[in-house]
């Protein structure tokens, strides 16, 4: 289930994929000065912002001391169940070939120990995602829970998370996560046309049915849940289908878009962190830009406070000058999001699941030294310090900083190495949202809250109807296009647009052992870790 995406994914990226934003910064009454702490405090967020001190030295390899971290267990690998066209993460098994990926009651005791110690903080998040988790079975579970009791601190709590496809769910599942206060992430790319586009299984049927019954199960046992939902080169063309279908019909209020950015090599072939191109299934960088305007445009206009857009609390934060967005990707620096395989293997981040980026194994290091080594350290200030000048000097790179490194694989147009490849899209959003969420922000600062402009916004449409109405046919629409009235926003409106949905499931992704050894055997293997 691991896509490009299919991680609460992005970990969005604090609380992780399964997770939702630091805080929902947008129902806010008010926001009355400008710290992370006081923020978090006065939204009575259950999610504690990472604090990092510096530490080291002389010949020691810690080169900070991170007081909370986020990790992404992965107990059944990248088995799973389904095999998205989409998914990166399904190519990660050629890692641990012949494994039987599956965490081991060592691995889970030494996990959950090993995180709850190196915790500073009063709150620790346990997430797991995949590949596909529940494949792990309840029993797994309920061993974890298990072991929380045993190890919990004095005044600790946990919030247990969990992305699944949520095909495998039943009411015996969804009553666990209930009991133990669960929050799930669900994995819907929109109206059924448009999820089985890519979202199939290994027999290449498309997976609606069973993920709208997971969801159901969920929604009838009162777990808390949010969707995760990959943007992709298909539903990117439909972005108001499936914001309306995920808020109408799916009936949830708090949604996660990842952008499927699949990286091949000159013939097509994925290639993970070694391609070069995106593949046919990506979305365009323009498309995405366009998919996140249009839903901003309608969730501005009609649901602010109601409903929460992941993306959309990150911009808030980052224009309010919090100094953490919520999500990794919009952070100036990263780190503080690690990948664990079954293994016990420990990796930078989960979009670098590769062995170049292997940090070491917690059967052999501990989960605090190995996050605490200058490696780690590097790796999450490199996405800072890496940027090219062209983002150096972008007037949006306050709200976007790059974004994730593992996408950065394109050039500037100066031709320096290391631009997003989602760039174009990203300024186009960044630019159109400007004027609203500054004024969303200003609002809170006085005490009002962000729903306000939806008000101002309606009023400022109506009196731009009211002048478009009072020029003549043949003067300059005021809309300042340089075209007559007439032409511009004068004309009679257009029948809405009916496009029709796309028609044909996606193709399961094949195994890598089915796809020709030629580029995998090139690649080293990550070594056997704890068992």
């Amino acid at each position: 289930m691991g896509v490009d995406a299919d991680e609460v994914g992005a970990p969005g990226r604090w609380v992780g994929r399964a997770g939702r934003a630091a805080v929902d910064l947008l129902a806010a009454a008010r926001l009355d000065r400008m710290d992370v702490e006081d923020a978090d405090a006065y939204q009575g967020t259950r999610i504690p912002l990472p604090i990092v001190r510096p530490q080291g030295g002389g010949g020691s390899d810690r080169a900070w001391s991170p007081e909370a971290v986020h990790i992404l267990a992965k107990p059944t690998g990248a088995i799973c169940n389904l095999a998205c066209s989409y998914c990166f993460f399904l190519d990660k098994e050629e890692l641990y070939e012949g494994d039987r990926s599956r965490m081991s009651e060592q691995t889970l005791d030494a996990y959950i120990r090993q995180l709850i110690a190196m915790h500073r903080v009063p709150q620790v998040t346990v997430a797991w995602q995949g590949g596909e988790p529940t494949l792990m079975g309840l029993d797994f579970y309920r061993r974890a829970m298990e072991l929380e009791e045993r190890y919990r601190e004095p005044g600790m709590s946990f919030l247990n998370t969990m992305q699944t496809n949520g095909t495998l769910l039943t009411d015996e599942w969804a009553a666990f996560f209930k009991e133990h206060h669960f929050l799930i992430g669900i994995s819907i790319d929109g109206p059924r046309e448009l999820h089985d586009a890519f979202r199939v299984n290994k027999s290449g049927r498309g997976s609606f049915d069973e993920v709208m019954r997971g969801l159901r199960l969920l929604q009838e046992h009162g777990v808390e849940y949010n969707i995760l939902t990959t943007v992709n080169r298909i539903n990117g063309d439909y972005p108001l289908e499936v914001y309306r279908f995920l808020r109408d019909e799916a009936g949830t209020s708090w949604m996660q878009f990842i952008p499927v950015v699949e990286r091949v090599d000159e013939r097509g072939a994925p290639a993970d962190l070694r391609g070069a191109f995106a593949s046919e299934r990506s979305v365009r960088p323009e498309q995405f830009g366009r998919f996140l305007t249009t839903v901003f445009d309608e969730w501005v206009r009609h649901d602010v406070g109601e409903v929460f857009v992941q993306t959309f609390e990150a911009a808030a934060r980052n224009w309010a000058g919090l100094g953490q967005s919520g999500m990794c990707v919009f952070n100036e620096t990263c780190g503080l999001g690690l990948a664990l395989e079954h293994n016990g293997d420990l990796y930078s981040c989960d979009h670098f699941v590769d062995p170049e980026y292997l940090l070491g194994n917690i059967g052999d290091s501990s989960i605090e030294d190995l996050i605490s080594s200058r490696q780690q350290f590097g790796f999450g200030r490199d996405k800072r310090d890496s940027l090219p000048r062209y983002c150096l000097e972008c007037d949006v790179r306050f709200a976007c900083h790059g974004e994730c490194p593992k996408n950065r694989f394109i050039t500037t147009p100066d031709g320096e190495p290391g631009l997003n490849y989602l760039c174009a899209g990203f300024k186009d959003f960044f630019h159109h949202i400007g004027v609203p969420m500054r004024r969303m922000i200003e609002l809170m600062r006085s005490g009002r809250p962000a729903a306000e402009e939806m008000d101002l916004l309606a009023a400022e449409d109506q009196a731009f109807q009211d002048e478009v109405r009072r020029a003549g046919r043949n003067d300059g629409c005021p809309c300042g296009s340089g075209l007559k009235v007439k032409r511009c926003h004068g004309r009679a409106p257009d029948e809405p647009e009916v496009r029709p949905m796309p028609t044909s499931l996606g193709t399961p992704r094949p195994p890598v052992v089915d796809r020709g050894r030629d580029t995998a055997e090139a690649r080293p293997r990550a070594p056997r870790g704890l068992r």
